[in-house]
C-alpha cells in the first residue's frame, strides 16, 4: 500500500468516527468506533479461515445454511478449529458484513427486520462467550464491555442509535483491509492512527493510554540495540499496547509480549491492539491490575522493558514494601508522592542478565534529592546498572508540557566505566504538540550505540565524576551547553559612540534652524 492510499484509508476511518463525534467526547466514542473496527477485523479473519476449510467442498462460508443438518455439521468442525487457531468463533450470521447489510435494509423496507442493536449486542457477547473453557478465554474476557449500545449517548430513542450504528457499520464495511495479503498490515497501522488522533484529541487523558509515536521509536530502537530477535518484551505501564508493538518492529521476532494495565478500558484496548496487529493470543499476557501495588508477573524476567509510566503518580509506599524483593535491597522506597523510582525498581527486578531496559520519566527524577538521591546513588555505585541518561524536548507528551528525559539500564553493561549523557532537548520541530523529527530520531540512536561524544550534545561521564555530583545526574552538569558569545572590541565601540554623537550634533542643529524659521520655540 503506497503513502497515499495509507492517507485516504486513514482519512476515511477518521470521518467515519466523526459520525460519533456529536454524540459524547473523545475517548468515548473511542471504544465505539475501535470496537467495531476490531469486530471487522474479527470478521473477516474468521470468514478467511473457514473459506480455507472449505475451499476443497468448493463453498463459502456465508453461503452455508445454519439452520440444515449438513450447515450444522459444517458449523461445528469449523468452530473447533477455529477455536484452537484463532482463539474464538462467529457464525455466518454473526459476520460483520451480514450485519451491516441488514442494518441498512438489505433491500428490505421493513424497518423492524433493520433493527440490528439486540443482535449487534448478542453477537459481540457470544464472541467472548465462544472462548469459554479455552486458552483464549482471559484474552477475550469482556473485550466489549465499553461498548454499551443502549447507551443513551449514541442517542435518545432505540431507533435514533441503530439508525447511527447502521451508518457506522455500513460505512466501514465498504472499506477492504486487505487482511488476505499477510505481509501488509494495513488494519493495524490504521489502528494506530486512530489511537494516535483520539490521544491528541484527549488532552490530558491521553497520557493514560498513549506515548507519541516519535518518542515511542526511540525507546524501542534503544532496547533492541545489538538484537533481531527478542524471547520477552515487556511494559508494565502498557496503555494501548503501541509500545510493546513498537518494539516487534525493529527485530525479525518477538517471542512473547507481557503487559500490565491498570485502567479497564485501556487494558481491553490493548488486548484488541494486540489480536489486531497478528500476535497470536497464545504470544501475549496483559494483565489489568495495579503494577507496584499487585505485580501480575512476579516470576518473570524479561529480555528488553519499555515503559512511560504516568510522571510522578502518587503510591502508597507502605513500609510492608521493605521486605519485598522488587525493592528491599535499597534500602528506602520511593516517596509516595512520587513513584517514578518504584517504576524504575519494579522494571529492574524483572530485567534478564542480558536484557536492556528504557523508560521516559520527568526531568526532576535526575537531581531531586531524599530517598531518590539514595536510590540513584545504589543504582549507580552499587550495582552499575545506569548505561545513558537523555534528555528529551520539552512539549511532547499529551497533557503536559514538561520536559522529559530516558533513562537506560543494563545488568550487564558493555561499557561499565561510564555513562553516557545526551542533551537533545533542543533538536525538535516546533508546533501546538512537539515533535521529534526523523533526523533527531536517528542522531539520538546513532549517538548511543556508537557510545560517541559530541560536543553541546553527548558526553560519557565517568562513575567517579558522577559520584563527585553526589548522583546529581541534571545533563546541564556533565554536557556543556554554553555558548561563548563573541568578543567586543572596546576601541570599536568607542569610535561608534563619538561617530553617534556627531550625528546628533548635526541633527539638533539643523532641527533648532527649523524652529527658528518657522518662529516657534525650539524643543531644547
Amino acid at each position: 500500500m503506497s503513502e497515499d492510499q495509507k492517507k485516504v484509508l486513514e482519512q476515511q476511518l477518521w470521518n467515519i468516527a466523526n459520525t460519533l463525534r456529536g454524540k459524547m467526547n473523545a475517548d468515548e466514542f473511542r471504544d465505539y468506533i475501535l470496537g467495531f473496527i476490531f469486530y471487522k477485523y474479527l470478521s473477516e479473519k474468521m470468514e478467511i479461515y473457514a473459506n480455507t476449510i472449505l475451499k476443497q467442498d468448493k463453498i463459502k462460508y456465508h453461503d452455508i445454511q445454519e439452520n440444515t443438518k449438513q450447515g450444522k455439521e459444517y458449523i461445528e468442525a469449523i468452530k473447533e478449529e477455529s477455536l484452537e487457531k484463532l482463539g474464538y468463533f462467529l457464525k455466518p450470521s454473526e459476520l460483520f458484513g451480514e450485519v451491516a447489510k441488514r442494518g441498512n435494509g438489505n433491500g428490505n423496507k421493513d424497518k423492524e427486520s433493520n433493527f440490528i442493536l439486540e443482535d449487534l449486542q448478542k453477537i459481540l457477547t457470544n464472541i467472548q462467550l465462544s472462548t469459554m473453557g479455552t486458552a483464549s478465554e482471559e484474552d477475550f474476557d469482556n473485550l466489549f464491555e465499553d461498548m454499551d449500545l443502549n447507551s443513551t449517548k449514541l442517542g435518545k430513542s432505540p431507533e435514533t442509535r441503530n439508525e447511527i450504528i447502521a451508518k457506522v457499520l455500513s460505512h466501514l464495511d465498504k472499506i477492504d483491509f486487505k487482511l488476505e495479503h499477510t505481509e501488509l498490515d494495513v488494519l493495524g497501522d490504521a489502528y494506530e492512527y486512530l489511537i494516535g488522533q483520539f490521544a491528541s484529541g484527549a488532552g490530558k487523558k491521553a497520557g493514560e493510554f498513549y506515548t507519541p509515536q516519535q518518542v515511542s521509536m526511540v525507546l524501542a530502537k534503544l532496547v533492541t540495540t545489538g538484537k533481531t530477535k527478542l524471547k520477552t518484551v515487556y511494559d508494565p505501564t502498557c496503555g494501548s499496547g503501541s509500545l510493546l508493538l513498537r518494539v516487534a518492529k525493529e527485530v525479525k521476532e518477538v517471542s512473547n509480549f507481557y503487559g500490565q494495565e491498570m485502567n479497564r478500558t485501556t487494558y481491553n484496548l490493548a488486548r484488541m491492539n494486540m489480536i489486531l496487529h497478528g500476535v497470536h493470543y497464545l504470544k501475549f499476557d496483559i494483565k489489568q491490575e495495579d503494577t507496584l501495588e499487585h505485580p501480575q508477573h512476579i516470576d518473570k524476567q524479561f529480555e528488553a522493558i519499555v515503559a512511560n509510566p504516568p510522571f510522578s503518580a502518587q503510591w502508597s509506599a507502605n513500609p510492608l514494601f521493605t521486605s519485598d524483593d522488587r525493592f528491599s535491597q535499597y534500602g528506602k522506597l520511593a516517596p509516595s508522592s512520587k513513584a517514578d523510582y518504584a517504576f524504575v525498581q519494579h522494571m529492574i527486578y524483572h530485567l534478564a542478565d542480558n536484557g536492556t531496559m528504557a523508560i521516559v520519566l520527568p526531568h526532576g527524577a535526575l537531581f531531586r534529592s531524599g530517598a531518590e538521591q539514595h536510590i540513584r546513588k545504589y543504582l549507580i555505585e552499587d550495582k552499575n546498572y545506569l548505561d545513558a541518561v537523555i534528555g528529551l524536548p520539552a512539549n511532547l507528551f499529551y497533557g503536559t508540557p514538561i520536559p522529559t528525559c530516558i533513562m537506560v539500564f543494563k545488568k550487564c553493561r558493555e561499557n561499565p566505566e561510564n555513562v553516557l549523557f545526551i542533551n537533545a532537548a533542543e533538536y525538535f520541530e516546533r508546533g501546538t504538540q512537539n515533535t521529534l523529527r526523523p533526523q533527531d530520531i536517528d542522531r539520538i540512536i546513532s549517538t548511543y550505540r556508537e557510545r560517541k561524544e559530541v560536543e553541546k550534545y553527548s558526553s560519557l561521564a565517568t562513575l567517579e565524576f558522577i559520584a563527585e555530583n553526589d548522583y546529581n545526574l541534571n545533563i546541564p552538569r556533565y554536557v556543556n551547553t554554553f555558548e561563548e558569545e563573541a568578543p567586543i572590541d572596546i576601541s570599536e565601540v568607542s569610535k561608534q559612540l563619538k561617530s553617534l554623537e556627531k550625528e546628533m550634533k548635526s541633527t539638533d542643529e539643523e532641527l533648532i534652524a527649523f524652529c527658528k524659521e518657522l518662529k516657534i520655540d525650539t524643543p531644547f
